[in-house]
């Protein structure tokens, strides 16, 4: 008898879905002042000044865990994503972050960089 997926295995699959092919399709801002659509920033701030780095990691959690892949690839940026990855991965889900650093080596290798 095969067995159910457990809630983890089901969002797993569900950030595996959203994420995008390869970290290059991210050409979200790298700077300035970005509002984020309210199916994203459904509580609480909406408008993030990327300069500011709270503002700028709150930012990249809510659209980590909250994107469609229409909304990684365009609210994201590769760049900042991974200078930011060390400290963003301890800032998100045990899901968000196994399946990036799976689906990423790039992301892997700078998880294991800063351990």
């Amino acid at each position: 008898m095969a067995t159910q997926p457990g809630l983890s295995d089901l969002r797993r699959a569900k950030f595996a879905r959203r994420a995008p092919a390869a970290l290059s399709e991210l050409v979200g801002p790298q700077h300035g002042t970005v509002t984020l659509p309210l199916h994203l920033a459904w509580s609480g701030l909406t408008t993030f000044d990327l300069a500011q780095p709270r503002l700028r990691m709150s930012y990249y959690r809510i659209v980590l865990a909250e994107g469609l892949q229409d909304d990684l690839v365009r609210f994201l940026n590769r760049d900042l994503l991974v200078s930011l990855w060390p400290t963003l991965r301890t800032l998100v889900s045990r899901d968000v972050r196994e399946v990036w650093e799976s689906s990423f080596d790039e992301l892997a290798h700078e998880a294991q960089a800063a351990a």
